[in-house]
């Protein structure tokens, strides 16, 4: 004790150096977190404050987007890079008690950077150390911490079975805390539905601080915050999932058409066809501007595919559903599933697995991304209006992600994750720059482009609302400043986000979270008590 007294005298000497007038409320925040972190293991190793050597290195090296870096965004009293689940309870608990907001960070993939700003004081809870994955084979089982990647996943199912896999994100880096709380969709989607679909427990963090698992916290809550955003209801510290079959090889494949090779005509075919193919093939469509020399813009789209089966096979039903494709054998390859997500990773063929376990993105980029949902094939014409606005922009990646199949199958109402039938594709726009471009300076008018393509689509995208994916969080579709229970303004982007399961959401943030402790500006706010107009 007498070694943990002095450790936390340190770090409050070296807070001092950097506070004014809110010295003494950080000073009692973090003698409280040792008074409530397990004696076993210290909570001064976890605690960074802005005069530590390491505090920025760290800050940035876990956010994704440097557009938000880079602002003039206000930064964290403290971050608490938890070691132990007792440190994140200390957390909440200290926080509540002395004013804090309490921002939660497992991977750092958060597009708009709600993980790692606040516009009030705030903490860190940074999830990163807590990553341990435990898989039970004899029951096809695994138990998850919020800090483990997508990657670190599908290498420890890999190191257990050939034949098993979970459907999830196909970006390596993302954490699976926040990943899953969102929906979590992959490759597999269409085969086995997102990833909250198979998730059996969790264990939650409540706003007093105590550990919840499913039968504690009720199936209410356990369905919120299957797709509801957990940060709403509390902190994730582990998920529990079901795994999945797949089968020892797996095919994949990248075909390329620009507009002159008539990219227009199979982008219109394949709005009608991807999401009527059986539930085993996922073709991506993939669309970004190209320059052929001198100021001969055009769009190459990309036709991705994953087959849960040989390449035979796929060649011949390629050739009877979407023969347009031209699909041969020379474009294929076929390999295990785990290899396959390498191949989605965008890494050379033959890239170790060993990759996976690379947890931080390293080549980030300034970016600001939004998302929309089709129910109606998008017309030729459409079509035009988008590659008009791409070749514009420039800078700017659009991938149509094809429903169907599952999705299709699975109520609205399973899980808190509303966008189910009815949706031919989700699409989400990616516009992006690099310091060359202007870095931070740019960002107004990178941003400007990005709306004014999203304005383009609305003719074209669901409508009423115009529905989003809270993954891709998007602050233009609606946002609480404060962060507080002001309902017809949270309503705006909350029935964009959850639909019809906004309403139950509010309820059950009540349940759990009546003070609203947990809050960001696209938080759920607890249930009003006055009538919902």
């Amino acid at each position: 004790m007498k070694a943990l007294s002095s450790a936390i005298l340190i770090v409050l000497l070296s807070i001092s150096l950097v506070t004014s007038h809110d010295q003494i409320d950080i000073d009692h925040f973090l003698r409280c977190l040792s008074t409530h972190s397990h004696r076993s293991f210290p909570i001064a190793d976890a605690i960074l404050v802005p005069s530590n050597s390491s505090f920025q290195s760290i800050y940035q090296l876990r956010a994704n987007n440097l557009r938000i870096l880079s602002s003039a965004t206000s930064r964290p009293v403290a971050i608490i890079t938890a070691l132990h689940p007792s440190h994140a309870q200390a957390t909440v608990i200290c926080a509540k008690r002395h004013g804090l907001q309490v921002r939660i960070r497992s991977g750092g993939h958060d597009y708009e950077g709600l993980s790692y700003t606040s516009s009030v004081p705030f903490v860190i809870l940074d999830m990163f150390n807590l990553n341990s994955i435990d898989i039970d084979m004899k029951t096809k089982t695994a138990w998850i911490q919020a800090g483990a990647t997508t990657g670190e996943l599908y290498y420890r199912i890999a190191e257990q079975s050939k034949v098993h896999g979970f459907p999830s994100g196909v970006c390596t880096a993302l954490g699976i805390g926040g990943h899953f709380s969102g929906g979590g969709y992959g490759v597999l989607m269409r085969k086995y539905g997102l990833s909250i679909d198979h998730v059996i427990d969790a264990q939650l963090i409540d706003a007093d601080g105590r550990i919840h698992n499913r039968r504690s916290m009720g199936e209410d809550v356990f369905w919120a915050i299957r797709g509801g955003g957990t940060t709403s209801f509390g902190i994730i510290l582990a998920w529990r999932v079901k795994l999945v079959r797949v089968p020892p090889k797996v095919t994949v494949f990248t075909v390329q058409r620009t507009l002159d090779q008539g990219a227009t005509e199979l982008a219109f075919r394949w709005q009608q066809v991807a999401p009527k193919l059986p539930k085993n093939l996922f073709v991506r469509l993939q669309s970004v501007p190209v320059n052929n020399g001198g100021n001969n813009k055009t769009i190459r789209v990309s036709f991705i595919g994953h087959f849960l089966g040989k390449t035979s096979k796929l060649v011949r039903l390629m050739n009877v559903k979407f023969p347009e494709l031209g699909l041969t054998r020379d474009d294929c390859l076929e390999m295990s599933w785990v290899e396959s997500i390498l191949y989605w990773a965008g890494l050379p063929n033959g890239t170790s697995i060993d990759a996976l376990l690379d947890r931080v993105q390293v080549n980030r980029v300034y970016y600001k991304t939004k998302s929309d949902y089709y129910k109606a094939v998008i017309p030729k014409r459409g079509l035009e209006t988008l590659w008009e606005a791409m070749i514009d922009i420039e800078h700017i990646i659009v991938q149509l992600n094809p429903y169907g199949g599952r999705m299709e199958e699975i109520s609205e109402k399973e899980t808190s994750f509303a966008h189910r039938g009815g949706n031919l594709f989700m699409a989400q726009y990616m516009v992006y720059w690099t310091q060359s471009d202007g870095g931070i300076h740019a960002a107004g008018r990178y941003v400007e482009l990005s709306r004014g393509l999203y304005s383009a689509m609305a003719p074209y995208a669901s409508r009423n609302p115009r529905e989003a994916f809270i993954n891709y969080r998007d602050l233009d579709v609606g946002s609480n400043e404060s962060g507080e229970t002001d309902f017809e303004v949270t309503k705006e982007y909350g029935t964009k986000y959850f639909g019809h399961n906004f309403l139950r959401l509010a309820g059950v943030k009540a349940m759990i979270d009546p003070d609203n402790f947990f809050k960001n500006e696209q938080s759920i706010p607890p249930f009003p008590k006055r009538p919902i107009h």
